[in-house]
């Protein structure tokens, strides 16, 4: 009977062992099919990506917003500049007519003087009677003042410039400084008064009168 009952557990052995590993396998089996499972959550990390370029957008946008408003602050910034330069030039343009009149009379262009030295002066056209006068380490806007002696002065009363043309000569001082900046200017017709004067003098004031000499 012992020995009967030991040979059907050697035969019911290798089939106890296959019906164990059978168990055992289908566990790993559900834990391997169940993985998949799992893979559907990657919409989630889409929706990540895509919220990615909302943000960009909106910097971008920001950004667009901020530079329209620095071109629109720059825009208002030069037109109330061109506004104020439009006013100094109204203003600048109430001329009388003697002060015109004297604008008509002064020489323009590259005017020699003595030492080398020379200026150059030219008429504002965008603001009649008024000239721009410059030369070595200097410019000024010039203009005219009406005298009593009838030369022609020009002044830039804010650089403290004046320039005075004679018949003859003209000259450029500073009179805050205090100092001649250039002297013996000729323009061409300067020039020819000037050669004109050296054959036939002017009588000076303290010469005496041509009749009075000829009582004497």
């Amino acid at each position: 009977m012992k020995s009967l009952i030991a040979s059907a557990l050697l035969v019911l052995a290798p089939a106890l062992a296959l019906a164990q590993t059978a168990d055992a396998a289908k566990p790993a089996a559900a834990k391997t099919t169940a993985k998949p499972a799992a893979k559907p959550a990657q919409p989630a990390a889409k929706k990540s990506t895509t919220a990615k370029p909302t943000a960009k957008s909106a910097t971008a946008e920001k950004t667009t917003v901020a530079k329209a408003k620095a071109t629109s602050s720059r825009t208002q910034l030069k037109s109330a500049t061109t506004q104020v330069a439009s006013g100094l030039v109204a203003a600048e343009e109430a001329l009388s007519p003697a002060e015109l009149a004297i604008a008509e009379k002064v020489h323009t262009g590259r005017i020699a003087c003595e030492l080398g030295a020379s200026v150059n002066i030219e008429r504002d056209p965008a603001s009649p009677g008024r000239f721009n006068l410059e030369g070595k380490g200097f410019k000024y806007r010039m203009t005219p003042v009406a005298t009593s002696t009838g030369a022609v002065r020009l002044e830039d009363q804010h650089g403290g410039a004046v320039w005075l043309q004679i018949a003859n000569k003209s000259m450029l001082m500073n009179q805050k400084a205090g100092q001649r900046l250039a002297d013996e200017c000729m323009s061409p017709e300067q020039l020819i008064v000037a050669e004109g004067l050296k054959t036939n003098p002017q009588p000076s004031v303290l010469d005496p009168l041509p009749a009075a000499a000829a009582s004497k």
